[in-house]
């Protein structure tokens, strides 16, 4: 009997179980792969999820991926990310980078309250500080080699958009407790999905492609009627799909094979 679908090959593990996608799987070396799977690899015209071990590889090859190389490359680094906000004029937080030399100059640049942040691996609200004083401050350049420094924007809540393709599929409020200033669900925050403002759409699709982010969750925040583009987390929970009874590997399938899963 003749497929329905074409057949899609899939490296990373997002979309095991759907049928039209085949998981090969990722293996450290090329040549690990069988001759098969080698050929069925090279010959595909698109590679779904080729995680950051291929991306730059097919991207060299000419051959089409999704996610985009710049999803991968920017996952998980915040200092990267503000450097290309900054370099594309999005509307972020006022924040610097500084070396352990430089530390002595950051009560030069910012006054208390401020943000400190782990430039990496901290995901799910790990690794942000609220800095109150010089107490504060003190504990966190202990524990790392550069600083970077954000200005604290008075928030009660931010705006999550999860983008595929470029596309909105969900958005919703985090709104923090009353005795914590992060909004991050895995730190007390809580999802809302009323009055969702829907008319800052475009603008939110235009920093996810001017970034080049293809699959991805944006954070934004609104203070004093601008808005803010906070991070991008390409690791973005499944909370607020669930919330609302959709499955994302489903959302992903419907746009895969309705055509509109690839940047044209």
């Amino acid at each position: 009997m003749q497929q329905a679908y074409p057949k899609y090959v899939a490296l990373g593990s997002r979309l095991v179980g759907i049928p039209e996608v085949q998981t090969i799987g990722v293996k450290p070396n090329f040549h690990d792969y069988t001759q098969q799977e080698q050929q069925q690899i090279l010959d595909s015209s698109v590679i779904l999820y080729p995680t950051l071990n291929y991306a730059q590889f097919f991207t060299t090859m000419g051959k089409r991926i999704f996610p985009s190389l710049e999803t991968y490359l920017y996952a998980d680094e915040k200092m990267k990310q503000t450097t290309l906000f900054n370099m594309l004029s999005i509307p972020h937080p006022r924040t610097r980078f500084y070396l352990k030399r430089e530390f002595s100059r950051i009560m030069n640049d910012f006054e208390f309250p401020f943000i400190a942040k782990i430039p990496r691996a901290s995901a799910r609200g790990r690794g942000v500080f609220k800095i109150n004083d010089t107490a504060d401050l003190d504990q966190y350049l202990l524990r790392v080699k550069i600083a970077y420094i954000q200005e604290y924007v008075p928030h009660d809540r931010d705006l999550r958009v999860i983008l595929i393709n470029y596309e909105p599929v969900l958005a919703y409020w985090r709104r923090r407790s009353s005795d914590n200033f992060k909004t991050n669900l895995y730190q007390g925050g809580q999802m809302d999905f009323d009055d969702i403002p829907h008319d800052i759409m475009p603008m939110v699709r235009g920093f996810a492609r001017r970034c080049k982010f293809n699959d991805v969750g944006l954070d934004l925040l609104k203070c004093n009627e601008k808005w803010y583009l906070i991070e991008a987390n390409m690791l973005y929970g499944r909370e607020g799909f669930k919330k609302k009874n959709l499955v994302l590997k489903e959302v992903i399938r419907h746009k895969l094979l309705a055509g509109t899963l690839l940047d044209k």
